[in-house]
């Protein structure tokens, strides 16, 4: 198993991305700290990985709350001995154009993808680099390399982590933590289900027309990326051996983007 004994913590993951990258690192071999604004399904998740709470555990976290970061951090290194990945996962997405967007919505957004990022990442990075390892992935888009009318908070957010993980690949170095950022294209989870009839009633378009000509448009085949897909992506960047993978972005998109 390429993870076996490691510990990691997910934000984001009652759900979704996160929570398919959770179920693949346990069968990887992983312990996981499921961190999640919506405890319930939190503790549902961790149970369904593990009823006796050996191998994963609920935390409830917003991540844009220092204290709570902190805490769920603590709380996992105490449970199960130390945190050897980070996947910064959990997000938002608001679409409007930028004439109208409210204020507030722009700074929620922002705090949940770029503070929560930071926070969490220096709570685990105080973690890591104690035990002089770790591995830190954030979820990025291939937002985080093209722009897309209607969501300038979350490119602009995007674009930020890449250049946070950059920096931490640097500092990091030194205590042997890589970090790395996954860009996938839309996969069809809830946050993107409800893209779609928004984007549809912003242009003008059928929701149809949403999938074909904006989503699925530069792909080679039309075809979503699967959670399953970015999980595998974060195992790999997870399990990888060596610094020689770190301040890089991968992009798991069926092609629509390509470096």
């Amino acid at each position: 198993m390429r993870l076996e004994n490691k510990v990691a913590l997910i934000t984001g993951a009652a759900s979704g991305i996160g929570k398919e990258i959770a179920l693949v690192f346990a069968r990887e071999g992983a312990k996981v700290g499921i961190a999640d604004l919506n405890i319930g399904a939190a503790k549902a998740t961790a149970a369904e990985i593990d009823p006796t709470g050996a191998r994963a555990m609920g935390i409830a976290m917003n991540v844009t709350d220092e204290a709570q970061v902190d805490a769920g951090t603590d709380a996992l290194v105490a449970a199960f001995g130390s945190i050897d990945i980070l996947v910064s996962n959990a997000g938002i997405q608001i679409v409007a154009p930028i004439v109208d967007f409210d204020y507030a919505k722009w700074k929620q957004l922002m705090a949940i993808h770029l503070d929560g990022a930071f926070l969490t990442t220096r709570a685990a990075l105080r973690h890591m680099y104690r035990q002089n390892s770790g591995s830190v992935i954030y979820m990025g888009s291939v937002h985080s390399k093209e722009a897309s009318k209607l969501k300038a908070p979350y490119v602009a957010a995007k674009h930020g982590l890449i250049g946070l993980a950059k920096v931490v690949a640097k500092e990091g170095a030194a205590h042997n933590v890589r970090a790395n950022v996954i860009c996938p294209g839309f996969v069809r989870t809830p946050l993107v289900e409800k893209q779609i009839p928004e984007q549809a009633r912003e242009f003008g378009i059928t929701e149809q027309e949403v999938i074909e000509k904006i989503m699925l448009k530069e792909t080679v085949d039309m075809e979503f990326t699967t959670v399953q897909d970015v999980a595998e992506a974060a195992v790999f960047f997870a399990s990888f051996p060596s610094k020689a993978l770190t301040g890089q972005s991968l992009v798991v998109s069926h092609g629509w983007f390509m470096q």
